[in-house]
């Protein structure tokens, strides 16, 4: 297992972390497995989604916060309510399956580290298992 760290700028961002992903998986040496990709953050996420137009991103993030805004009928001291709710909506892990030596993803796809209590130093654990 390998980690990585994420740096995030936004109070709400999406950080493309696929090339890092890819690099761990070239590291391992493994040719076909798994890719686990995991989030050990409770306001933080693992996606995977479109990486050609970054309105996507912006659009997951403007309509999250519509679905759960900010401010809301919530007791949790800390002020970040909302971002554990997102957190949790959108997931902590994602498994990519890895083929002779490439992660397997669609021809947009990408995978992002989500945050939703920024900006932060975050990191992203990669378990990277031989099939």
């Amino acid at each position: 297992m390998t980690h990585i760290e994420v740096k995030t700028d936004l109070a709400r961002d999406m950080v493309d972390i696929t090339s890092r992903v890819k690099q761990a998986v070239q590291e391992s040496g493994i040719r076909d497995g798994l890719a686990f990709i995991y989030c050990p953050h409770t306001t933080g996420a693992i996606t995977v989604n479109e990486g050609a137009d970054p309105d996507v991103c912006r659009d997951i993030n403007v309509n999250l916060g519509h679905l759960i805004p900010r401010a809301g009928d919530y007791r949790h001291a800390e002020g970040n309510s909302d971002a554990h709710i997102k957190s949790s909506l959108v997931g902590c892990s994602e498994t990519v399956i890895i083929e002779n030596g490439a992660l397997v993803l669609g021809t947009w796809q990408k995978i992002f580290f989500a945050e939703f209590d920024g900006p932060r130093r975050r990191k992203a654990y990669i378990k990277i298992i031989p099939g």
